[in-house]
């Protein structure tokens, strides 16, 4: 009474891609003439992604269907080596396992999906250009018109020779300059594969990079970018335009990890010396104490003297959590000591590279890309490049 193997008709769909943090979905659809019967399967998966789980499901007139979630933990390519299925005869006295060869591969791709709505967001109250046809007035370096003078505004800005043609005040009004260089740098060394909630540092600033790529070209900027950690590891020329986030998005999305220690000297160099003119740097790294910093600082010095840099790093929610738990237990406390000199070192750190001439932006995963594109903004408002 137990269906055989030529019995059991299945077909599979798997995901084309997956993307990092999120779960892809794989179904299995199943055909068992004359037989009702509860199936279960596992997907035997090749790559880094999380444990496959086991998922059950039953047939209903000799059909059924089931479904289970692949979990992508880097970028890469997942392989579906074969599927396995289990089912057990109608009295449940014996089983039948069954393996079955797939041999498909996924490609494990940054996250981009959602980059235009997040991207769009910020031009939703007119507040860049490009959605409506406007300019921003306010503390930029490009002349736009005169305007009446009003109170509140900077008396530096009156214009005096024509308010006395016109006997009246008027003042010059300021836009947002454009065809700004824009640059990230992106770390790709051991300390960038730390997972944070479940996603690596790297595949985080990433897509952050990736977002604020798509607003600073549709602002009329241009935008490069480049991968460094023992070796430099690409460089992509700024570039113009909405059809050239295509190719910063593959230059990207072909950064790989690399477990090596980053060697902030060569690849901070090599960087500058492909700069041709000031440019708005954007540097995504992390460190681990202020010794291990020391060659970062002394880089960062060095190329603020020509731009203006942005440094880019994420909290890290473990050690401000033990830093916060309640020291219930002596080992509790021990660990919020050392989680607090951790940090003390850290905000040490920070203040020294910020009186060094460099923008610091420190922030957490969930709101790095948010906080780098109200950075961005900023600096354009006040016009400091």
């Amino acid at each position: 009474m137990l269906p055989g193997d030529r019995r059991v008709g299945r077909t599979w769909t798997l995901p084309r891609r997956l993307y990092i943090g999120e779960a892809g979905r794989a179904e299995i659809d199943l055909a068992v003439p004359g037989r009702d019967i509860a199936v279960a399967a596992i997907l035997d998966l090749r790559g880094e992604v999380g444990e496959a789980d086991e998922f059950f499901g039953r047939t209903t007139d000799g059909r059924g269907q089931l479904a289970t979630v692949i979990r992508p933990l880097r970028r890469g390519r997942v392989r579906a080596e074969a599927l396995w299925l289990r089912w057990r005869g109608p009295l449940g006295l014996i089983e039948r396992s069954v393996r079955q060869e797939v041999g498909e591969d996924i490609d494990v791709v940054p996250n981009i999906r959602g980059i235009h709505d997040e991207a769009l967001y910020f031009f939703a109250n007119e507040t860049l250009h490009g959605l409506k046809s406007r300019n921003i007035h306010g503390e930029g370096s490009e002349y736009d018109r005169l305007a009446d003078f009003q109170t509140g505004m900077d008396n530096r800005f009156i214009d005096w020779k024509r308010s006395a043609r016109h006997r009246k005040l008027l003042a010059k009004e300021f836009r947002q300059e454009r065809n700004n260089h824009v640059v990230f740098g992106l770390d790709t060394g051991h300390l960038m594969l730390e997972p944070i909630d479940g996603t690596p540092r790297l595949d985080h600033a990433i897509r952050a990079a990736l977002t604020l790529a798509w607003v600073s070209l549709r602002w009329g900027d241009v935008a490069g970018g480049c991968g460094f950690d023992a070796a430099f590891r690409g460089y992509v020329e700024p570039g113009r335009g909405m059809p050239y986030f295509n190719q910063l998005q593959r230059f990207f999305a072909g950064l790989d990890y690399h477990t090596e220690e980053t060697n902030y000297t060569l690849g901070l160099t090599e960087l500058t010396s492909r700069l041709k003119r000031r440019t708005l740097v954007f540097l995504f790294t992390d460190f681990v104490d202020s010794i291990s910093a020391e060659l970062l600082l002394e880089s960062l010095g060095l190329m603020a003297r020509r731009h203006l840099v942005v440094f880019v790093t994420m909290r890290d929610p473990l050690l401000v959590g033990r830093a916060e738990a309640w020291p219930g237990t002596f080992v509790r406390a021990a660990e919020a000591v050392v989680a607090d000199d951790f940090l003390r070192d850290r905000r040490v750190v920070l203040e020294r590279i910020n009186r060094s001439g460099v923008n610091v932006l420190e922030t957490t995963a969930g709101n790095v890309t948010p906080d780098l594109v109200n950075r961005y903004l900023l600096i354009k408002q006040r016009g400091l490049l």
